[in-house]
């Protein structure tokens, strides 16, 4: 599949995607470590491109991972022509994982990495990529330094493509998921140090699914002991008070996260902010 621009990008990012696609091609194999996500998209979209078949996609399947996004990753992979497997990780039987510290996503990259390594070396020493952008190198991203130190290069961030910037080349190029909005995996709805278990991913994922049948868009569950606080943009809250003020559906609502287990159910007026627990770290310091 060749991609066209569909529309003109600023020259700054024209000359971006030329280096992204001429560095694509430079290798004779790629993995890319695919999760379905706007930035690894992209970079397994000018993969395909560049290599066809010798680029390959994973996706890491365990229960941090929501099963919309599962099915997204497979649908978009389908739409790219992208040969793409899953493979299972089990970062969770890591107690360094569970526990959930503030360097957990280490703990998760390590695993991913450690299985990747191996198949990237079976398809003739391929370069394994990820998606990470410039933006991300300024957040608090442990899982970075995993991918690191197994050598996994980050194209976008090498030639400075911030978020706003893959989805503007993701748009040019007709990709339809060019707005998706970011899904940290389900792990991060839980405050560091507030172990995380398999059965208490699947309820975030339950609960999370339950609203966005209703609601849709982006939003999250924030899992703190047995309370939900669930967080919307903050440009719906007013349609969401109104909506709950009528009864029906907060007495359907409460009833929902009442059977999955949770104790309180909250709505969190500031509104969805990505990466909000973050915020106890930096008081820490």
């Amino acid at each position: 599949m060749l991609f066209t621009l569909l529309e003109s990008l600023p020259p700054e990012l024209e000359r971006a995607l030329a280096a992204l696609r001429g560095q694509l091609a430079s290798w004779d194999q790629v993995v890319v470590a695919y999760s379905g996500g706007v930035d690894s998209a992209l970079v397994a979209a000018l993969a395909v491109e560049a290599l066809q078949e010798r680029a390959l996609a994973i996706t890491g399947v365990s229960p941090a991972l929501a099963p919309h996004l599962r099915q997204e990753a497979r649908s978009q992979a389908a739409w790219l022509g992208l040969r793409h497997q899953e493979l299972a990780t089990a970062e969770l039987d890591d107690p360094t994982y569970a526990a959930n510290p503030e360097d957990r996503c280490y703990a998760c990259k390590r695993e991913l990495h450690r299985l990747l390594a191996p198949i990237a070396a079976a398809a003739g020493a391929a370069v394994v990529l990820d998606g990470v952008n410039r933006d991300d190198l300024g957040d608090h991203r442990p899982g970075i330094r995993a991918a690191r130190e197994q050598g996994v290069r980050s194209p976008l961030a090498e030639l400075g493509v911030d978020k706003a910037g893959v989805r503007q080349i993701s748009r040019a190029l007709g990709l339809p998921w060019w707005d998706k909005p970011a899904q940290p995996c389900l792990a991060s709805r839980f405050p560091y140090g507030e172990p995380i278990s398999a059965a208490r991913l699947v309820r975030v994922a339950a609960a999370e699914d339950w609203l966005r049948q209703r609601w849709g868009g982006a939003l999250r569950v924030r899992s703190q002991g047995e309370t939900a606080r669930i967080e919307l943009p903050a440009d719906r809250l007013a349609e969401v008070l109104q909506q709950l003020a009528a009864g029906g559906l907060r007495h359907e609502l409460v009833a929902a996260f009442s059977d999955l287990g949770f104790t309180a159910v909250a709505l969190d007026l500031e509104g969805l902010v990505s990466g909000k627990l973050n915020r106890g770290l930096a008081n820490q310091r």
